[in-house]
């Protein structure tokens, strides 16, 4: 069953059957006395797969096959005698499929905290699935309808998926486990859709999770009857109604519809509010917080609110140009508590004059925005300076004392007769500061003579070589009366103080106004439907990729829960909002679920009809569920046991394996097979056929096309040795391996073929394989995934807009992935690429720094040479010490321009002090130590997390198209 691919290396793979059906020992073996047809049907597939043809393989395993067919029924026969003997419920069924559904093999590391909230296990991109019943499981109205719902006709497939439902709630309630696992609810679920493997969107999961609830409450309580529905117990809790009004021909009609969770636009609002007006009036209606108005014509208002309001936020669109989907990482900002009065239906009359107000008072409030304005950026040119700082520059222009001495002959002359050649200070194989004239110009306009530099001459090797002495401050008039003075200093001082007084009683009117609009809709009238935040569910990642979880509020222990697939972790409302609001990171809300404040029943704990006490955990489900879940409990107190004593047994069974080779196996019946020599040949047969298997599936990957989004080598280690052309002998103990793993051993199947691997492992002697070869290219493998860790994170942190981290992560990315292509092209990544991104974070830190620094602050002349000296140098020399591009050299050039251009500035003495101290490192490469801060430490990912991240990353970088990563 290889493929044309795989065949064309027949020769390689020859010696890959040898290995894997080479004769076991005899006291490996342990064959049952007196039985040889398995012995013989194993060296007859040994000499075939060895000396014959492949097809003869095929032969060799059918006539092992009908040989061991007698003792493979009498053992089968067996099996059902015992398993007839065990009593069989649903919740053995539900064991079976969570015995591998932890993070660690261990069952011990499944064990539920005292009570605390389980997890949900993701069984294939189904934290989606997590989310969602995570957010409704905490709701204990919809827990108690769920729990005690009554099942109909098992027939419907919406009745089916309730059962599960059930069962998977009652073992969230009362499981020893610290998570469940959701595998027969979702498939289920899954068929409703066209594809089970593609991630779905939560959105589209939770439509067709209510309808389905919907469906199977209706056929419980009515029947099909769809006069009914409004007794339905889903459309009351999820469903509300509004009236859409329209417009036409000055006529207005207006109609009833129903929804359940209400779509909102992200894109171009700031809030929640925000994103409600713009849904809920197409008209001229002013939003509090921003200049957006909609167009009149169509108006809608909630006529009935439901008791659980689910808001969906889109936060994908389409891109046209790009021709693909898109995320909108914008910031939007939710409260815990907001009030809905506003958009009802019944204060229509109210609303419509208040927003009549909240226009005018929004034009005023623009009209004194844009008077403030021009007071603050004054001037008909280009450039425009606050007025009142223009009239304190005259003032003190007109009152500087006037001198006769002219300050361009001395400058002049000193610059002449200066001995310093700057030329000196800088890289030879740098020319075009050479043809600048040194680093300083030579207008005498542009020096800055400071007080300081009067009082105490300070050495600065860039600009003098002897101080310059009286040369007056500031520019002054040549010529002033006294009469003159005093008139332009009395207008000039009584101007600006009017300005001043102007500026004050805009920012009084403007902060008065902007009251007046915060107030407008918080009066005790309209807050009379209070709704208070429940759940809030995430999105990490881009539109073709990522990550759901949610954020769940504990109403009986008053916090809020992040619910992560297994992990149930207490949160806070500042990491809500932190991962919810969006516009810093991937993560995003993507649907917020709130509920009626003034209804308590919803978040009340079920309660004893007799005594009134709250019922907890199993005291809380119905009999045949509390029933369902201890059987459950006992299952698992079992496997804890059989663990217990595996771990005390396996040393004297298994004494030449490792520790960490110890694997929870089935106890009775897989002895019973793996004792006896036809289960030998058959285990042989399972082994070759999966080798088979999975050498051409890797080999397949390996010939598929690398995309700027995929790199298939970080599908797999041996997808990189096969592109890499690595030895035969290194590609089958991999694979080998790989099938000797005991966390891919979780049935009889599996566990069959890991001892049959490890018995060929041992097989290998010492001479057989180096081992120093076999660990250099794992090494390899692992330096490669290190450095598309580096150059994920930082391309992530360079889009957050963290140059500094970013930078060091693709330092260390670049000369990690250097090393790796010494030995050859396609051991690394396209150096091109990360070089690129390498320019981009040099060029923004740099401006960052330079403007810190002509900022003039001190802290933030401090700040900015801190990044330039810690960050930007030690980059430079190291690319100019490497082989530097021409791409590179530009870069560093004109960085090198940025700064020298400050020597024909006007600046304080201390500035020019620090200049001179900072230029030389900046010019001369060979000046100090390069020392790179190392980046913090990330974790490697499995390779399908690093395969998400780049198509993540890729996907959010448009230039995507002209960059190939190999």
């Amino acid at each position: 069953m290889l493929t044309a691919a795989l065949k064309a290396s027949q020769g390689d793979l020859s010696q890959a059957i040898a290995l894997l059906t080479a004769q076991v020992p005899e006291e490996e073996a342990e064959p049952v006395a007196g039985d040889g047809r398995a012995w013989s049907s194993q060296r007859r597939i040994v000499e075939i797969s060895l000396d014959g043809p492949k097809d003869d393989l095929q032969t060799a395993i059918e006539l092992s096959l009908q040989e061991s067919q007698n003792a493979q029924e009498e053992e089968r026969e067996l099996n059902r005698a015992l398993e007839a003997s065990v009593e069989e419920s649903a919740a053995n069924a539900k064991r079976k499929r969570c015995e591998a559904s932890g993070e660690s093999a261990n069952p011990a590391d499944w064990i539920r905290q005292d009570d605390w909230p389980v997890g949900v296990r993701n069984v294939g991109n189904t934290c989606w699935f997590s989310a969602v019943i995570q957010s409704l499981f905490h709701l204990p109205v919809f827990r108690r309808l769920v729990l005690n719902y009554i099942l109909s006709e098992r027939d419907k497939r919406n009745v089916a998926f309730m059962q599960e439902l059930r069962c998977l709630f009652a073992l969230m309630v009362g499981s020893k486990r610290r998570f469940v696992d959701p595998s027969a609810a979702v498939e289920l679920l899954k068929d409703a859709f066209r594809t089970s493997e593609a991630q779905q969107d939560v959105s589209e999961f939770t439509h067709k999770l209510l309808d389905w609830l919907e469906d199977a409450f209706q056929l419980a309580a009515h029947g099909s009857n769809p006069e009914d529905k409004q007794e339905n117990p889903m459309v009351q809790l999820f469903y509300g109604t509004f009236v859409a009004e329209r417009t036409i021909e000055g006529s207005t009609v207006s109609n009833i519809e129903q929804f359940g969770q209400y779509p909102l636009q992200v894109n171009g609002f700031n809030n929640l509010d925000e994103c409600l007006e713009g849904a809920m009036v197409e008209g001229e209606i002013e939003s509090l917080h921003s200049d957006q108005t909609f167009p009149c014509g169509r108006q809608r208002w909630f006529s009935k609110l439901p008791p659980v309001l689910t808001f969906e936020l889109s936060r994908f669109e389409f891109n046209q140009s790009l021709g693909r989907p898109e995320k909108i990482h914008k910031k939007l900002e939710f409260p815990q508590v907001m009030y809905m009065d506003r958009y009802l239906h019944k204060n229509i009359e109210q609303m419509q004059g208040r927003r009549e107000e909240v226009k005018k008072l929004k034009n005023q409030l623009m009209a004194l925005h844009q008077k403030l304005e021009s007071y603050k950026s004054y001037g008909s040119g280009p450039t425009k300076y606050p007025l009142a700082d223009m009239l304190e520059y005259v003032l003190e222009f007109a009152t500087t004392t006037p001198t006769s001495t002219s300050p361009v002959k001395d400058v002049r002359h000193q610059l002449q007769t200066s001995p310093a050649d700057p030329s000196s200070h800088r890289d030879p194989s740098s020319d075009k500061l050479k043809s600048q004239e040194g680093w300083c110009c030579s207008e005498p306009s542009t020096i800055s003579l400071s007080p300081a530099s009067q009082r105490s001459p300070v050495h600065k090797p860039f600009t003098q070589c002897r101080p310059v002495m009286d040369a007056p401050q500031h520019p002054s008039p040549h010529s002033i009366s006294e009469e003159e003075l005093l008139c332009v200093k009395s207008c000039l001082q009584r101007w600006r103080i009017e300005v001043e007084n102007s500026i004050n009683e805009l920012k009084s009117s403007i902060e008065g106004i902007s009251q007046s609009l915060g107030g407008m809709y918080s009066d005790g009238s309209l807050c009379q439907a209070p709704y208070r935040l429940h759940a809030v569910l995430v999105h990490e990642g881009q539109a073709s990729a990522g990550h759901y979880w949610a954020y769940v509020y504990d109403h009986s222990r008053q916090c809020w829960l992040k619910c992560n697939d297994v992990s149930v972790t207490e949160s806070s409302w500042e990491e809500l909002v932190r991962d919810s609001y969006g516009g810093m990171t991937n993560a995003s809300a993507y649907c917020l679920m709130y509920i009626d404040d003034s209804l308590p029943h919803l978040v009340a704990e079920d309660t004893d009809v007799e005594t009134g006490q709250v019922l907890q955990g199993m005291d809380a489900l119905p009999p045949i569920l509390r029933r369902y879940v201890q059987e459950d409990n006992r299952w698992f107190k079992q496997e804890l046991q059989e663990w217990e004593e595996q771990l005390c047994r396996r040393p004297q069974e298994e004494p030449t394996l490792p520790s960490q080779c110890v694997t929870q196996e089935r106890p009775l019946e897989l002895e019973r097979q793996q004792g006896s020599s036809s289960s030998l040949s058959f285990r042989c047969y399972l082994l070759c056929q999966a080798f088979h298997e999975e050498y051409s599936r890797l080999y397949q990957l390996s010939q598929e096309e690398t995309t700027p989004q995929s790199d298939p080598r970080l599908q797999h280690v041996l997808v990189y040795f096969f592109q890499n052309r690595a030895p035969n002998r290194v590609v089958e103990r991999t694979l080998l391996e790989q099938f000797a793993d005991r966390n891919l051993s979780y049935d009889e199947r599996s566990i069959g073929i890991m001892k049959e691997a490890r018995a060929k492992l041992r097989l290998i002697k010492p001479e057989d394989m180096d081992m120093e070869e076999y660990m250099k290219w794992h090494e390899d493998y692992n330096l490669f995934r290190k450095v598309f860790v580096y150059l994920l994170t930082g391309l992530e942190q360079y889009q957050n807009g963290k140059y500094v981290d970013a930078l060091n992560y693709l330092v260390y990315a670049f000369q990690n992935n250097r090393e790796l292509l010494m030995e050859g092209d396609r051991k690394g990544v396209e150096q091109q690429f990360i070089a690129l991104y390498r320019r981009k974070c040099l060029t923004e830190l740099n401006e960052n720094a330079a403007k810190l620094f002509a900022s003039g602050d001190e802290s933030n002349v401090a700040a900015g040479l801190s990044i330039m000296n810690n960050t930007v140098i030690p980059c430079m020399h190291l690319m100019i010490r490497d082989s530097v591009s021409q791409e590179d050299l530009d870069v560093i050039e004109a960085m090198r321009s940025r700064w020298c251009s400050y020597l024909e500035q006007d600046m304080e003495g201390v500035l020019q002090e620090k200049l001179s101290e900072f230029l030389p490192r900046l010019l001369d490469c060979s000046v100090g130590r390069i020392e790179i801060t190392e980046p913090p430490k990330v974790r490697p990912g499995v390779p399908h997390d690093l395969g998400s991240r780049l198509a993540a990353v890729m996907e959010s970088i448009h230039d995507t198209s002209i960059v190939t990563v190999k």
